[in-house]
């Protein structure tokens, strides 16, 4: 496995991130417990959920699959660098009552009480905001934020989604409060979608942020899903966002010159599209959400995968950037 340090901070984490979305709705305990052995065996230090993972009325299942994971000692809490999120609401289903979700200063004190308790942890390494909160003030949220780390409950803050001006004004705002401010910028970016290389990703560079991009395969669009879907092994992907992509016959015709570009150079698209992201400028790592334990060794490949520069070249015609800002709207 190989290394990278997040943003400008000086902590050490695996250049593949460990998603754990799936885990309890589409992975049981025990074979979420076994991906999570294995990619501690293969070095993958970087593990990221959210309380809300789990969803519905399961909401916080997954942190609590992690809880067990990490209760069975052998030193796999020493070893991760654990990152979970809030924002989400967290009330029981059916239950509207105020002040479970979003980013004010209780929210965030009872949401990261809850996840420690589910996690069996003391402490999270990377908390992470999963959404801009339109009405809490950004020094409030620093507040809380600082109390935490002094409160050693966790020790760096990170965003998700957040626009490139958002990333400006948090982290402006830190600065003048004396706090440290973000450290990482978790994304969507992949192939198929760049458009935070125009602002968000310039953002991050220009204020030390790790950027850590979410669903690199663009919901399986990426992952050969039209020869999957010739061969009869689709499932997942014809539903969803790929399913939605590919009735687009321009899209389509995008995807079959991917894959057709990957099949001669003999690439799997899936360890493509990860290796991709690998090339980019600010990436610390793309998270990769196994469902099966084979999904994951394809994605520990891609870590040692090299492309030449006659495939990144293609693949820049493929699938073409905006390019950064103003340049991309204007000259």
């Amino acid at each position: 496995m190989k290394y990278t340090q997040l943003g400008r901070t000086g902590l050490e984490v695996s250049r593949l991130v460990l998603g754990t979305m799936n885990f309890g709705p589409q992975t049981n305990e025990a074979d979420s417990h076994a991906i999570m052995d294995a990619a501690l065996d293969a070095g993958v230090n970087f593990f990221d959920t959210a309380n809300v993972y789990g969803w519905g009325e399961n909401k916080g299942r997954t942190e609590e699959i992690l809880g067990t994971w990490f209760a069975q000692g052998g030193e796999r809490r020493d070893k991760v660098v654990l990152a979970t999120k809030v924002y989400g609401n967290m009330a029981a289903e059916g239950d509207a009552w105020p002040n479970h979700h979003k980013l004010s200063a209780l929210n965030i004190r009872r949401a990261v009480d809850a996840s420690l308790k589910r996690l069996q942890t003391d402490h999270i390494d990377l908390y992470q905001f999963h959404h801009i909160d339109r009405s809490t003030p950004v020094e409030e949220i620093w507040q809380a934020i600082d109390v935490l780390i002094q409160q050693g409950k966790i020790l760096y803050a990170g965003s998700s989604n957040f626009a490139g001006w958002k990333i400006a004004q948090t982290n402006e705002t830190a600065r003048r409060l004396g706090s440290y401010g973000l450290v990482s910028e978790q994304c969507l970016y992949n192939l198929a979608e760049r458009r935070a290389e125009m602002e968000v990703i310039p953002a991050a560079q220009e204020y030390g942020l790790g950027v850590i991009p979410w669903s690199p395969l663009h919901g399986g669009l990426l992952g050969g899903v039209i020869r999957k879907e010739r061969e009869g092994g689709a499932a997942r992907s014809a539903s969803g966002r790929s399913a939605d992509a590919l009735a687009n016959t321009t899209v389509r015709a995008q995807i079959q010159a991917y894959e057709d570009l990957l099949d001669k150079h003999g690439l799997e698209p899936g360890e493509v599209g990860l290796a991709w992201l690998l090339t980019r400028p600010g990436v610390t790592g793309p998270i990769s959400g196994p469902r099966t334990r084979e999904q994951l060794d394809s994605a520990v490949r891609a870590v040692d995968l090299d492309l030449s520069d006659e495939v990144l070249a293609s693949l820049d015609e493929i699938f073409p950037g905006p390019g950064p800002s103003p340049e991309a709207f204007a000259w």
